[in-house]
């Protein structure tokens, strides 16, 4: 088994620079759509790993590295909170049951694909 440590600052390293990509690419001005994807693309990759058990070392790598820094719980907070206090009340309720509803279907379709594998 390799050093725990390594193996989470690495998968850190890894999913902070997806997270980063991926949110330049899909981020709009109106609504955080880049947390939202990180958010929903996260909780699939982390619900088919866990469905799969790989072993400790690419549960470290994968699930508590790479996706514990591409996904964000602080970000969808804080937009949340920003498109709130911006006077969308409809919009920051829509965003925060998007993440939330995206993130559940996302890990139950992971599991569906990992029972079919």
């Amino acid at each position: 088994m390799a050093n725990p440590a390594y193996l989470v600052a690495v998968g850190g390293i890894i999913g902070a620079l997806l997270r980063h990509l991926v949110s330049l690419a899909v981020e709009r001005e109106s609504f955080p759509t880049g947390t939202l994807t990180v958010n929903v693309l996260g909780s699939f990759v982390l619900g088919l790993l866990t469905a799969l058990d790989p072993g400790t070392d690419l549960l470290l790598l994968v699930g508590t590295g790479a996706c514990g820094a591409f996904t964000t719980f602080s970000s969808f907070s804080f937009n949340v909170v920003r498109l709130w206090e911006g006077g969308d009340p409809v919009k920051a309720a829509a965003y925060a049951v998007a993440n939330i509803v995206g993130a559940l279907a996302a890990i139950g379709l992971a599991r569906v694909v990992a029972s079919l594998l």
